[in-house]
């Protein structure tokens, strides 16, 4: 009898720790409650969004001339001179994806894919063609806008939502036309918000997400889940020309400001701050007694610039442009840059420990001084090159990365002395015999005086080169 006592509470204690609960996860997971539950899925999104996506196609005509191969004898003895020296005109095509942004016709896609193209066709996503015009490029973000004539034809459009709420781990879907196969949708999670330092455009601030981005997808929609557009995927990291997970989007941010400055009727001016600096090391945060190395340390000033007149001062680190954190110069760049011409905007700055906030105006780059272009001749180690005065404008245009006051170099003659001397574009003459050169006027002065020698000191990037010429 005890025996069978025994076996039963045995049985008992096996059934009670089987059926006893595990410990609770830290979110309780449960099985799907229904049919409802088991179809998830992400077509409303797709078919909200995905005909507003298009495909781009462009043609590009090239003059080939014929190989000289053809000018050998036997070829001259069959043909005669009728392929010598004839060019052919080759047809180049390529493809890409872009956003129709208004009931208009207006269209975003990135500036690489229709550069250089005499003909641009889109495609809609239901296959309705429409040749397309170009409206502007912005090569500084990568970003271009085309226009269709719907006529009467009603057309998809997609909304954009600020891209500044997207956190690390939000979902999002990429919608192009990868190696032409058709419109594809690949999904992902936004790996980081606010990547620089990837050098694909002048403004380096991206979002890069794990969506799956392959040739044909640039200029296509990056869209979250509420099916607005967050970015314009560019450009993925690839090994072998295939998506390996790592993909970057321009943010809705900076492509709005360029389709309001074409729907304004005006040309896309960005603000200038007249400053310009470092990001903030671990070394420069523990020198300048910071908890972390985060920020922007000022170390340039534009005498009479906005920066200069809202009271910023070298040595402040700025933290935060527009309530926005910064932590390099890029991201301070690019904040300023998604702000309106016109207004005022407020920095946060971190001087001697203490946090200040600064109203800073917001003002298109001034060209000031005048360029005054000058191609240099007579009988100087310069002669054969073309200058001019550096101002914010022409810095901005140029994309010159560099100080933004001196005489610029923008072209060099092949066989000049200029060229012998081994001058090239973006550098920036400082002295010539010992004369500071400020202005282009400054250096015709000094080349205007007759000297055996010649000592020149150029900036070229971060370098001071200085050459002698002359016995």
């Amino acid at each position: 009898m005890k025996a069978i006592v025994a076996k039963k509470l045995a049985a008992l204690t096996l059934a009670a720790l089987v059926m006893a609960p595990l410990p609770a996860p830290a979110q309780e997971r449960a099985v799907p409650a229904g049919r409802a539950d088991i179809t998830l899925s992400f077509a409303p999104l797709v078919k909200q969004a995905g005909p507003a996506v298009v495909n781009i196609y462009t043609k590009r005509r090239v003059q080939q001339r014929i190989s000289p191969l053809l000018q050998d004898p036997l070829f001259q003895r069959f043909f005669g001179d009728a392929l010598s020296g004839i060019p052919r005109e080759r047809v180049e095509s390529s493809l890409g994806s872009g956003v129709i942004l208004g009931t208009d016709g207006l269209i975003v896609t990135n500036a690489h894919v229709i550069k250089d193209s005499d003909e641009i066709t889109v495609v809609l996503a239901d296959r309705r063609e429409f040749p397309a015009k170009l409206v502007t490029t912005d090569e500084q973000v990568d970003l271009a806008v085309l226009r269709i004539d719907p006529g009467r034809e009603k057309l998809p459009v997609l909304d954009m939502r600020d891209s500044d709420n997207l956190e690390v781990g939000d979902l999002v879907l990429a919608i192009g036309n990868p190696f032409g196969v058709g419109q594809t949708v690949t999904s992902g999670i936004v790996s980081a918000v606010a990547r620089t330092a990837v050098g694909i455009s002048d403004y380096n601030f991206f979002i890069q997400t794990d969506a799956a981005i392959n040739p044909g997808n640039s200029g296509g929609a990056l869209i979250g889940m509420d099916g607005r557009l967050v970015g314009i995927n560019t450009a993925i990291f690839s090994r072998s020309g295939g998506s390996i997970g790592i993909g970057f989007a321009i943010p809705a941010n900076m492509v709005r400001t360029v389709v309001e400055a074409v729907r304004n009727g005006g040309k896309l001016v960005r603000p200038w701050i007249g400053a310009g600096g470092q990001a903030v090391t671990s070394d420069i945060a523990a020198s300048l007694g910071l908890a972390r190395p985060a920020g922007v340390l000022i170390n340039q000033i534009r005498r009479g610039g906005p920066a200069e007149q809202a009271g910023l001062r070298v040595g402040d680190v700025v933290v935060s442009v527009n309530g926005k954190p910064v932590d390099d110069p890029d991201s301070m760049r690019y904040r300023v840059a998604t702000l309106a011409v016109g207004g005022t905007t407020t920095i946060t700055v971190l001087r001697q420990g203490r946090e200040q906030t600064l109203s800073l105006r917001l003002i298109g780059p001034p060209e000031d001084p005048p360029r005054d272009e000058t191609l240099l001749a007579g009988r100087t180690p310069l002669s054969g090159a073309k200058v001019a005065n550096l101002s914010p404008a022409l810095v901005e245009e140029l994309r010159f990365d560099g100080a933004g006051e001196g005489v610029i170099v923008l072209e060099v003659g092949r066989g000049t002395p200029a060229a012998s001397l081994g001058l090239r574009p973006g550098d920036v003459l400082l002295r010539v015999n010992d004369r500071d050169i400020r202005l282009v006027k400054d250096l015709d002065a000094a080349l205007g005086t007759q000297a055996r020698r010649w000592t020149i000191a150029v900036r070229r990037g971060d370098q001071t080169l200085t050459t002698t010429v002359g016995g």
